[in-house]
């Protein structure tokens, strides 16, 4: 799924940007009304986040000339608060109104929810974390050094989702388990010889992971260079 960014704070922009990709949307920014049009006359995104306050065409203009062509769900991102400039946001054709300052948390979760209002999955088929992406819809891993994805098994998959939607967190071995197998369905062992198998076709060096860690007497933790 991929979201069109317009957004003239570039701070703010590299951001939302991250936090959409680490949730594992593709982006696309813009910083400015005209580049907005622009940018999705030449490659349609599946979502806009749209700020009103914006050089060269304002947001409500971007609004107006997208929705003269297209139904893309729109989500006005902006720091005014009143009711007028969200009625007047929402008469235009947007989808949703967000007032900054926002958790990301918050906006991957407004996000999902009007996407699920229009009747399309917000659930990305592409996951990507600091070089390494899991093609969810194909069932492949790769990472960016590598010409070619390796494929994985079910529960390969499961336990590298489970982890990449958490980077950074030590998850406890129980919970991977119930997230792999569910209730009674699978050990320790196994979880230990799956993490093996995973490491096996992700890491450059299996016996010397970079990207899944082991955490002695917690569980494991996914902890990718940079992350």
């Amino acid at each position: 799924m991929k979201v069109l960014v317009v957004e003239d704070d570039l701070a703010l922009s590299d951001v939302v940007s991250f936090t959409l990709r680490r949730a594992g949307y593709e982006v696309a920014t813009a910083h400015d009304g005209l580049a907005a049009v622009e940018a999705f006359e030449q490659s349609p995104s599946d979502l806009i986040l749209l700020d009103l306050n914006l050089p060269r065409l304002d947001g409500l203009g971007v609004c107006r000339k997208v929705r003269s062509v297209s139904d893309v769900p729109i989500i006005i991102l902006s720091v005014r608060a009143g009711d007028e400039a969200v009625v007047r946001g929402l008469e235009m054709g947007a989808d949703d109104y967000m007032v900054k300052p926002f958790s990301p948390a918050q906006l991957v979760a407004r996000i999902r929810a009007v996407m699920r209002r229009v009747g399309v999955s917000a659930a990305p088929t592409l996951l990507s974390v600091a070089g390494l992406s899991l093609d969810r819809s194909r069932g492949e891993a790769q990472r960016d050094d590598e010409s070619a994805p390796v494929r994985l098994t079910g529960l390969e998959q499961k336990l590298l989702e489970a982890m990449m939607l958490h980077p950074g967190q030590v998850i406890p071995t129980d919970a991977l388990i119930n997230t792999v197998w569910g209730p009674e369905g699978g050990d320790r062992t196994m979880l230990k010889q799956l993490v093996y198998r995973l490491r096996s076709k992700i890491e450059v060096d299996a016996s010397k992971p970079i990207y899944i860690e082991t955490v002695p007497g917690i569980g494991y933790a996914f902890n990718p260079p940079n992350v």
